[in-house]
């Protein structure tokens, strides 16, 4: 049994002893709850001191001497390094871009266009596969599962993903040919040799420990034992910031240099948590752009080392919004959403038992409809919302390849200036308990309004420190630190770029080698451009 170290035990006494007063006092609440912050955060600090003494490591990754530099590309080699930098755009690409502008410089970089919806998980199933949606199944980062009567977001599982892969026919054109999936996603169980990507740990008590799934599963421990354990908090939430995706990167130069892969594919995330929260515009973006260059960088130069070619890409452009479209509300006032009143007062959304309810997921939704003769009607109904720009039907999704038994009978994109929230109460007081946490598999829809800080707590500091005392002590704890005021989001994703604006709206396709540079490039040409470079020579 390990003893707790004196910090441990003192900060439990602080604590206590600030709890205790307060009842032996008998003080007013308002009293109270300044003591009690007091006490936790004095009993958090010591804590965290304890802990940072016990735990820190260096995140220095040593150059393995055994490696030398291999650029240019050795053709006969058929490695690739395939980076995501999300929401990067050919616009971007200059003074705060000089890894990637270099890239771009000895080889080519063209806007790639992108498909609808422009979401992570279907852009990543159509760079990887080369097919639309229609065919791959994955019609947004979540669906309504008819069979089950759910939403589900975020799932991890690549057998959900239909068609073959690159690594599938690199497989079949070479036997010895090898992949390593850095935390691209539906990553658990995919045909590669290595493969990372966060997967926190919940016991049955009710905590979240970060952590991350691998294979082979000793990777997690060696790359942890480098680095460090994966910061989650860093890679979404209120805290997501650059430490996530330096990680990534770190641990991905390390696969790369030790193991020396015929495809490695990286997610760099980080551009996508300040262009939400600031928008495209914000003079503080220039710097994540640098940041998150940096990072690029060090995968670009792991891949020179191991003489492999590289290919830059992102998944789409985040535009300026400033509109909040609550479409289950709209549904609900017309008699379509039904809700449920739980037994602790607050609503939660019934899909079984609604004639019509949207899945938001950014600025596309999906709006499903199980009785045919409502969906005239749910149609006619959201053309009169403001901030609504398309309602397709199965007939017209088929002008977009989004056609799938997953996607609603209706899919609705919103206007450039607008986005889609899944809020379905009319009350806040009745918003349900998961609505002002972070909690990404449980909300029926996306939720961008996790990565803030609900700006009417007073004293938000206090209140982490609180619940995470809670938590440390053992306790059942609510993290209810994020705000219900979709206002606060500036950016956004999910449509098809405006004609014309693709340096500025799509995203961006950067190359290594001029060999097989072409003016047009689609998002389904990823994969063939990707397997022309390893093997045409």
């Amino acid at each position: 049994m390990k003893i707790p170290s004196k910090k441990s035990t003192l900060a439990l006494s602080v604590f206590l002893i600030g709890y205790g007063a307060t009842h032996i006092l008998h003080l007013n609440f308002a009293t109270i709850s300044a003591i009690v912050d007091i006490a936790a955060v004095a009993a958090g600090v010591l804590i965290w001191l304890d802990r940072w003494r016990e735990s820190i490591v260096s995140v220095s990754l040593p150059r393995p001497s055994r490696i030398r530099t291999a650029w240019p590309p050795d053709p006969m080699s058929h490695r690739l390094v395939l980076i995501n930098v999300v929401g990067l755009t050919h616009e971007m690409l200059g003074a705060n871009t000089p890894h990637l502008k270099r890239l771009a410089d000895e080889g080519f970089s063209r806007p790639l266009g992108t498909i609808l919806p422009a979401v992570t998980c279907s852009a990543q199933a159509t760079i990887l596969t080369g097919r639309l949606p229609k065919e791959h199944g994955i019609v947004g980062n979540g669906w309504y599962f008819r069979d089950l009567a759910e939403v589900l977001f975020w799932r991890q599982s690549n057998h959900l993903i239909h068609g073959d892969r690159i690594y599938d026919e690199g497989k079949r054109r070479e036997q010895s040919y090898t992949t390593a999936k850095m935390f691209w996603w539906y990553n658990m169980y995919a045909a590669v040799d290595w493969s990372m990507t966060p997967r926190p740990s919940y016991p049955a008590d009710g905590r979240k420990v970060f952590d991350t799934y691998s294979y082979p599963s000793e990777l997690r421990d060696e790359l942890q034992a480098k680095l460090g354990v994966f910061p989650l908090h860093r890679f979404w939430g209120p805290g997501a910031d650059i430490r996530s995706s330096r990680w990534i990167a770190d641990a991905s130069a390390e696969v790369i240099r030790q193991n020396m892969p015929s495809l490695t594919l990286v997610y760099l995330p980080h551009l996508d948590y300040s262009l939400q929260r600031l928008g495209p515009d914000d003079p503080q973006i220039s710097e994540e752009i640098r940041r998150v260059d940096t990072e690029a960088g060090k995968c670009i130069t792991a891949a020179r080392m191991i003489g492999a070619q590289i290919i830059v890409v992102s998944e789409y452009a985040i535009t300026p919004v400033s509109r909040a479209v609550p479409i289950n509300r709209i549904l609900r006032r017309q008699g379509y959403v039904k809700v449920r009143r739980e037994p602790l007062g607050w609503e939660t959304l019934d899909c079984g038992a609604s004639r019509a309810f949207a899945v938001a997921d950014h600025q596309v939704a999906h709006v499903y409809i199980p009785r045919p003769e409502d969906v005239r009607s749910v149609k006619r109904l959201l053309k009169t919302v403001d901030g609504v720009d398309l309602i397709l039907d199965r007939e017209e999704q088929r002008l977009f390849g989004l056609d799938h038994e997953r996607s609603g009978e209706l899919v609705v994109v919103a206007a450039a200036d607008s986005w889609f929230t899944y809020y379905f109460w009319e009350d806040d007081a009745l918003a349900p308990d998961y609505a002002r946490t972070i909690d990404i598999h449980r909300k029926p829809g996306y939720d961008p309004m996790e990565l803030f800080i609900d700006p009417k707590i007073p004293r938000p500091r206090l209140r982490i420190a609180r619940r995470l005392l809670q938590k440390f002590l053992g306790f059942r704890y609510y993290m209810d630190i994020i705000g219900l005021d979709p206002s606060t989001v500036k950016g956004s994703h999910g449509r098809q770029p405006t004609p014309g604006q693709e340096n500025r709206e799509s995203a961006v396709f950067i190359c290594s080698s001029r060999s097989i540079e072409t003016d047009d490039i689609p998002m389904t040409a990823v994969k063939d451009l990707a397997l022309r470079l390893q093997f045409d020579w």
